[in-house]
């Protein structure tokens, strides 16, 4: 079964096949490493589900945070992973992954534990990473996550998770618990593939959606009224409907708190630079990906870096 989800996917008729043993998963240790804006909120979110969870950051404020969410904190990443029965990394690049795994993670997960990076790295370093865990005798997934800061605190991330089915099978429990959707995208790496394609297309249609309000703007239109036409018509899309960046036009999105919070402009320009070094190993032809990569980057290079990506539309007023 390659889908499996909660909460309205649940309601949909999708049902894990094994929620007779939940219980049992709430029982589970859990190591976290990574408690930044988007790990701190996975993390509590594990420990509200029942898990026991031993979270480790070099930050001592995110520490702090995570004992409040109910997570127990550790001194350092060996001490977190000593007896877990999943070990959940959430870092900022492939090196910062990679590092843990190999110099903490690995010789110290104990036998039978599932290993789930939730980070957005490159493929070749998931399957390596992958690979690693296998001659150790461990089990891994790639599993990165799609819905931002806000899905990541109400625990309604969508998952794609590359790896083996037995595997995807061991992690499944402790994604549900994060997340609204989890995904089998394929085999180790398919995760990570999955998750750059797909943010290659919202660079792309955010930069798009950008350029037609402002076109709008200039004609004369009123953004609320263009938007209740393009919202029923073709020019639909997810940056649109759900993440506009017009303040005060469709649901509340960073646009209304002066492009603070979010998804930030510097991680829409890692993804789109992951996107593109993918599709130079392969040889794949990804024009509209190149130009939302220039365009990002002049956009973080100028003023903003400390900006969600929609507020790129600043650069095309």
């Amino acid at each position: 079964m390659p889908w499996r989800g909660t909460g309205a996917a649940r309601d949909s008729g999708f049902r894990r096949d094994d929620d007779q043993g939940r219980e049992e998963d709430q029982l589970a240790r859990v190591a976290f490493i990574g408690l930044g804006h988007m790990g701190g909120g996975m993390a509590a979110n594990l420990a509200k589900a029942g898990h026991d969870v031993r979270a480790f950051d070099l930050s001592p404020e995110a520490l702090d945070r995570a004992k409040a969410a109910g997570c127990l904190p550790a001194a350092t990443a060996a001490e977190a992973i000593v007896g877990a029965e999943a070990v959940i990394t959430m870092l900022p690049a492939g090196r910062h992954v990679e590092a843990v795994y190999t110099e903490t993670l690995l010789e110290n997960a104990s036998p039978g534990a599932i290993l789930i990076d939730c980070s957005t790295i490159d493929v070749d370093t998931a399957r390596r990473m992958a690979q690693a865990a296998v001659e150790h005798g461990l089990m891994a997934v790639d599993a990165p996550v799609s819905g931002g800061i806000a899905a990541a605190n109400a625990g309604t991330l969508t998952f794609m998770v590359g790896g083996t089915e037995q595997a995807f099978g061991r992690a499944e429990p402790f994604l549900a618990d994060m997340g609204k959707a989890v995904i089998h995208a394929g085999a180790s790496g398919a995760g990570q593939g999955a998750k750059i394609c797909n943010n290659m297309i919202l660079g792309a249609t955010m930069i798009a959606t950008c350029e037609a309000f402002a076109l709008a703007e200039k004609l004369g239109l009123d953004a609320q009224r263009f938007y209740d036409i393009a919202s029923v018509s073709s020019g639909q899309s997810w940056s649109m409907t759900s993440y506009c960046p017009v303040p005060g036009v469709g649901p509340e999105s960073p646009a209304d708190r002066d492009y603070q919070g979010g998804f930030a402009a510097p991680l829409m320009l890692k993804d789109l630079k992951l996107a593109l070094e993918a599709a130079a190993s392969v040889g794949a032809n990804v024009p509209m990906g190149t130009r939302a990569e220039h365009l990002y980057q002049a956009f973080v290079d100028g003023d903003g870096a400390g900006l969600d990506f929609s507020g790129i539309i600043k650069t095309l007023r």
